[in-house]
Formats: C-alpha cells, sequence, structure tokens
C-alpha cells in the first residue's frame, strides 16, 4: 500500500507513514526516492498529513510543521479537578494518564522541538484540505460535536497565570512521583518519551537525577544491532515468564516442570507489596499484592498478569508451600477487589467505563478506557 502499518503485513495507518516519512527525510533519505514518493502520495491521497490523530498532530506542532489549532486543547488544569468532575485522570485508563499528564504541560507550553538540519515536511499537507476529521469512527455525533465546541472555547479563553503554573507544578510532581526508576513512567515508551521532554523544557539539565533517569528509561528499550536498530514498546518479562511456564506444564514433563518452580520462584519477589497505586484511589483499604506486566511498575500492577501467575502458582509445587500460600491469598485479594460493577474483570482499574470520555477530542485512537473484557474475566 505504499505506507507504514502499526504491525508488521498490517494494513497502511496514516500516522505511523507521516512519522516514518518524518524520521527518513530527517536521517537523510531523498524525498524523490522511490519509497519516500510512494509513502508521500499514499498521505496526501487521504488528504495529508493534517489528517494523522491527535498524537502525530502533537508531534507535527512541536516541530512547527502545524499550527497548535490543529490540536485538541488538552490544559494542564485538568490534573487539579476535583475526582467528581465528568472529566477526570481517574476516570481513564492507566496508559492514557501516564502519556496525558507529562503532555499537558507539552501542549501547555507549546515549545519548538530542536530541528538542527531544519527539516520539514510541508509537501506532506494540502493547502485546500481542513485540520482532522472531526470525529474518529468510534465518537457519536453529538457528543463530538458538543466537545468539539468546547475546544473551540477553550482554545480562546486566557488561563489566569497562578492556575497554569499551579497545574504545572502539579503534573511535575505527579510524573516524577510515579517516575518507576529506570523502567520509566507508566513503563511504557510514550510516557517516558513525553516525561524526558516535559524536564527538558522547564529547564531541568540533562544531568539532572530525575531527567537523567527518565531519559535512562527510554536507552533501555532500544535494541542496537549491527544490521537493525529499535525501539520496543515496553518490555513483557513477567507476562512472557507465566505464559512459558503454562507451555511448559502443559508438556507434564518432570524437568519442565521444575523449570516452572524456578520461574515461579524468579516471579515471587516481583509481586507488588509495598506501593499503592493509582487503583488505591478507588480502592483505598486493599493492601497491594499484584504483578506487573514489566519488571517494576509498581503503581501500575494488573489484574492479567496477577492471575496468570497464580494460575502456575496453584498446579506448580514450590519449596516453601506455606510462604506460596501466603504470596498467593495476598495477591488474590488485591486482584478480586478489581471486578467491576456488572461482574466482569479489566487489566488496570476498575470500573474505567465513562463511554462519553471516547468522545472527547483527545481520544479518537478509541484507547481511553479500560474496560472489562472476556479474557481476563
Amino acid at each position: 500500500h505504499g505506507g507504514w502499518p502499526l504491525y508488521h503485513e498490517g494494513a497502511f495507518d496514516i500516522s505511523a507513514t507521516v512519522k516514518a516519512y518524518f524520521a527518513l527525510k530527517m536521517i537523510g533519505d531523498d524525498i524523490n526516492a522511490p519509497h519516500m514518493v510512494r509513502a508521500r502520495e499514499e498521505i496526501r491521497k487521504r488528504g495529508g498529513a493534517i489528517k494523522a490523530n491527535v498524537f502525530t498532530r502533537i508531534l507535527l506542532a512541536l516541530y512547527g510543521q502545524c499550527s497548535w489549532n490543529d490540536v485538541p486543547t488538552v490544559p494542564p488544569e485538568l490534573i487539579l479537578l476535583p475526582r467528581w468532575f465528568p472529566v477526570h485522570l481517574s476516570k481513564m485508563s492507566y496508559w492514557a494518564r501516564t502519556v496525558i499528564v507529562p503532555l499537558l504541560v507539552l501542549c501547555a507550553r507549546k515549545p519548538l522541538a530542536k530541528n538542527p538540519r531544519d527539516i520539514h515536511v510541508d509537501e506532506l499537507f494540502m493547502q485546500s484540505v481542513p485540520a482532522a476529521s472531526p470525529r474518529a469512527p468510534h465518537q457519536s455525533a453529538g457528543w463530538s460535536a458538543f466537545f468539539g465546541a468546547l475546544d473551540k472555547v477553550l482554545k480562546v479563553v486566557p488561563w489566569p497565570k497562578g492556575a497554569r503554573e499551579k497545574a504545572i507544578a502539579e503534573c511535575v510532581r505527579w510524573t516524577t512521583q510515579r517516575l518507576n526508576g529506570e523502567d520509566g513512567l507508566g513503563a511504557i515508551y510514550p510516557a517516558m518519551a513525553n516525561s524526558v521532554m516535559m524536564y527538558d523544557l522547564i529547564g531541568y539539565p540533562p544531568e539532572h537525577p530525575t531527567r537523567a533517569i527518565a531519559r535512562k528509561s527510554v536507552e533501555n528499550l532500544l535494541v542496537i544491532k549491527d544490521d537493525e536498530a529499535y525501539c520496543q514498546p515496553c518490555v513483557s518479562p513477567v507476562w512472557d515468564t507465566a505464559l512459558v511456564a503454562h507451555a511448559l506444564m502443559e508438556t507434564r514433563d518432570e524437568a519442565a516442570e521444575k523449570a516452572v518452580a524456578r520461574s515461579l520462584e524468579w516471579l515471587k519477589p516481583l509481586q507488588v507489596l509495598d506501593v499503592k497505586g493509582d487503583w488505591a484511589e478507588e480502592k483505598p483499604d486493599v493492601r497491594p499484592g499484584g504483578w506487573a506486566f514489566q519488571y517494576r511498575n509498581d503503581y501500575y500492577p494488573d489484574v492479567d498478569d496477577t492471575f496468570k501467575v497464580l494460575l502456575a502458582m496453584g498446579v506448580i509445587k514450590m519449596p516453601d508451600e506455606e510462604a506460596k500460600k501466603v504470596t498467593m491469598k495476598r495477591a488474590l485479594d488485591w486482584a478480586i477487589s478489581f471486578q467491576c460493577k456488572n461482574g466482569g474483570f479489566a487489566a488496570f482499574d476498575k470500573d474505567v467505563t465513562k463511554q462519553w470520555l471516547q468522545d472527547v477530542p483527545f481520544a479518537d485512537q478509541n484507547a481511553i478506557l479500560d474496560p472489562p473484557c472476556s479474557d481476563i474475566t
């Protein structure tokens, strides 16, 4: 199809293609090379780069390739709103939350990214095409119209300077509290990258411990080989180890079962026992006890990984069976507390299902909620 997909052999994705084209041009690819011509033609055929998703348009705005008026307004004052307010961070999925908070600072300050080679992609835009589509396929016409009108108001309303600076300071505090060491904010690349840019923007030098460790978390995701290099979106050792344990148990082989027991001993100390994450705002009396997807993501363990580890532990005999029972009971109590009102289980939170949030302009990727799903349940 001439562009780039979200995954290998996938369908054309305009946002991925715009970013790939921009990156290739930045590192020196000739825009008249066949692969660049094809990509450009496919982007323009679909209305140009302005039709990319919100996060891609934010990237373009950071590089001065489009106007900030082409990006939905996400004021940092969002972080100061009370929990009962219809649009609140606690009503969003963990991955949306961690990506958005540092992004609030970037969108408020509207910086211009460093571009030493002065690379631009004007050729990806079409003069006669308006800004991005008014709503994504999953968004309702009524709510989209309401939030679209609200967005226009927010773009012209003057924000009190005191409130703005207070909100930015709270975004920085919130991010730093959840920085998660070298495993990074939320232990996912977009949140990590946004945190690094936020710290740079507020004036932290590269050697500042907080900025340095945020940067190191991104570098830890890089895989660099002789013939290729790429950035992982995250790592998944707990999930992978638990899945392999289940596969090995299916063999009913004695050596395989010993390997499973060793893997469970490795998993045991990764149980989060001493950090009450964002989930505790909804369940303050519940003790932590889950596992995360990554090596460490203490603020955001998940039900999915926790039950996967429990299923393996329940079958395999471990050296200290009494200690195993304590571990399993702690995890089970934590995980069961996540059962949603409709009886199902979601991945990271309980009842993060407010459908109107899907209709806010910056929710065009249909990933702002964490609803219960059949596989986890």
